[in-house]
């Protein structure tokens, strides 16, 4: 027998452990069952590299066979295009944000924050033959273009907008002469405070009236008026009733006080500055004492009869009230003084006196002004005279200047 070693035939498979190609042979079948798994898993590689980049973040994608197909590349960043480009300064509008206060430097509502935004309307304005719907519909009008305050006539020229017991009492007259509906005034309140708004009476003229007043003739005949004719205002001439005279003191009184009696709802009363004498007037006397003497005695009855209203004044700053009007109302006890600016001339000193007191009073002139009024907190309140007699007009100017305000 030959002592040569034998070499090894075939494969040399039966020298492998039995573990390992039972090993080997599991494996194989694995991966034969995965293949289809592995090329979906390559395609998700995939997608994440193109999303990855648009979006900004690492999508959490569960890698199974039924969600994994609806994530295509080139389908999810087509969305995110446009959006991307909305955010990007060099498309957006970038004027926006710098030019809101350059253009509108007013806040929407700097007219609403004014206390009294009101509008001056003559006692034949709204009264004359006017029915129920009529003045609530006129009511809501105001409303509507922007104010929260109408002062309306109810005397004036020696006479009432209503029909008064002093008046017939004492001048053999009930009323001006008008034809009103003797509720007009009732109607007007109880609309006004239904709509948030409050009614001030206004008592055009004061205590002078013209020859086209129904009392002028027994104004004269009893002497009652102040010698000399008021020329204040060049386009008509006006007789002052001498308030000195006890029986006219007492009779302005009575009026006032009969007023706020039967309107116990009324917010305020307002007088102008036809509550003066004039300088000019003859004789030069000082009336300045006497005057405020009986302003003061009308206020405390009128007081003790509605301490609820307010006894207000729109007159000029004062000192020219009082050298020129002999109304020195810083002495009266008034509750609100609002002071006239009716024309340009010293339009900003004028502003000086607005601030110290409750507002101011302009008209149609004033409104190229009309920037510098609303938007000075100082101004706490603005009345509006439409000095062309056409308040719905002049309402309406307004409110579409204030809403065009920049």
């Amino acid at each position: 027998m030959s002592n040569r070693k034998k070499e090894p035939s075939g494969c040399g498979c039966a020298n492998i452990p039995l573990s390992v190609i039972i090993f080997i042979l599991a494996g194989g079948y694995w991966l034969f069952t995965q293949k289809d798994n592995l090329v979906i898993t390559n395609l998700l590689s995939q997608a994440q590299q193109i999303t990855s980049p648009i979006f900004n973040f690492t999508p959490n994608i569960t890698p199974t066979s039924q969600t994994t197909p609806q994530v295509t590349p080139t389908k999810i960043p087509s969305p995110a295009a446009p959006s991307i480009a909305k955010i990007t300064p060099t498309n957006q509008p970038t004027p926006i944000k710098i030019a809101i206060p350059k253009t509108t430097p007013l806040p929407a509502n700097i007219w609403e924050k004014k206390a009294i935004r009101g509008i001056y309307l003559s006692r034949y304005q709204v009264t004359n033959n006017a029915n129920e719907k009529m003045i609530r519909e006129r009511v809501r009008y105001y409303k509507s273009q922007g104010f929260n305050t109408i002062i309306h006539g109810v005397w004036g020229n020696g006479c009432t907008m209503y029909n008064s017991q002093v008046m017939q009492q004492t001048l053999g007259y009930k009323s001006c002469p008008n034809l009103f509906k003797d509720q007009w005034l009732d109607w007007l309140i109880d609309e006004a405070h239904k709509q948030g708004m409050q009614v001030h009476a206004y008592f055009e003229k004061g205590i002078k009236i013209d020859k086209n007043s129904p009392i002028f003739d027994l104004a004269i005949q009893k002497k009652w008026v102040v010698p000399g004719v008021d020329k204040t205002y060049p386009s008509i001439e006006h007789y002052v009733l001498d308030v000195e005279i006890p029986e006219v003191a007492n009779f302005f009184k009575n009026i006032l006080v009969e007023f706020v009696q039967r309107y116990p709802k009324i917010d305020a009363v307002q007088w102008d500055d036809y509550l003066g004498y004039h300088a000019e007037l003859p004789g030069k006397v000082d009336r300045t004492t006497k005057l405020t003497n009986f302003v003061q005695q009308m206020i405390t009855a009128m007081k003790q009869a509605n301490s609820g209203v307010s006894f207000d004044i729109c007159h000029h700053n004062p000192y020219w009230a009082k050298r020129y009007f002999a109304a020195d109302w810083e002495k009266w006890n008034v509750d609100r003084v609002f002071i006239q600016v009716y024309n340009d001339a010293n339009f900003q000193e004028e502003l000086n006196y607005v601030k110290k007191y409750h507002g101011i009073a302009i008209s149609e002139a004033q409104f190229h002004r009309l920037k510098e009024v609303v938007s000075n907190p100082e101004i706490k309140s603005v009345l509006v005279f439409p000095a062309s007699g056409k308040p719905e007009e002049t309402a309406s100017t307004l409110n579409g200047l204030i809403k065009n305000l920049k």
